[in-house]
């Protein structure tokens, strides 16, 4: 996604509200930054990762941002291992190697919002290779013991027609 368009998707909307006030976000291959804005417009600090971060390059600077240009598929180690975040944040990525750096990097009281796409998608377009569609329940699988699962659903949503596995956990100290 070019620039700074696009529509935060309702999913993030919906649980991004689970972050505590004033609490840092993660965004995993941040694209051009839909949900860092949504983020920071609701008073987070943001952390954006992304191979390309031209997308966020008018964000670079800001009080409350932090930028990392990473190849996240390149074989090197997770360059936020051992921070964590009130709220972490991925959506339209999968890179299987590094779903559980993602979810350790949820805080006890943190929370993910993860949306991807889901086996069946390949009847609608891209992407259609199984290496980047999620298996049913997956998401649960990832993050199970280690996060608890609030809101789970793998479904078929128009406009344009896609399927989509998305999840919402929580760190077990998350009220």
């Amino acid at each position: 996604m070019a620039g700074h368009a696009g529509t935060p998707s309702p999913w993030v909307r919906r649980f991004l509200g689970g972050v505590r006030p004033g609490g840092r976000v993660l965004d995993g291959a941040c694209g051009g930054g839909r949900h860092l804005r949504l983020a920071l417009a609701q008073g987070l600090d943001v952390v954006g990762i992304d191979r390309d971060l031209g997308g966020v390059a008018d964000l670079a600077g800001r009080p409350g941002v932090r930028l990392i240009e990473a190849d996240l598929e390149g074989g090197a180690p997770f360059p936020l291992a051992g921070e964590t975040f009130d709220g972490v944040v991925v959506t339209n990525y999968l890179w299987r190697p590094l779903l559980p750096a993602l979810v350790a990097a949820v805080a006890p009281a943190g929370v993910l919002v993860y949306e991807t796409f889901g086996r069946g998608n390949e009847r609608y377009g891209r992407p259609a290779n199984p290496e980047f569609l999620l298996r049913p329940g997956e998401l649960i699988e990832a993050v199970w013991p280690r996060l608890k699962p609030i809101a789970y659903e793998q479904v078929t949503l128009a406009d344009p027609t896609r399927v989509v596995q998305r999840i919402a956990a929580v760190g077990a100290d998350h009220v």
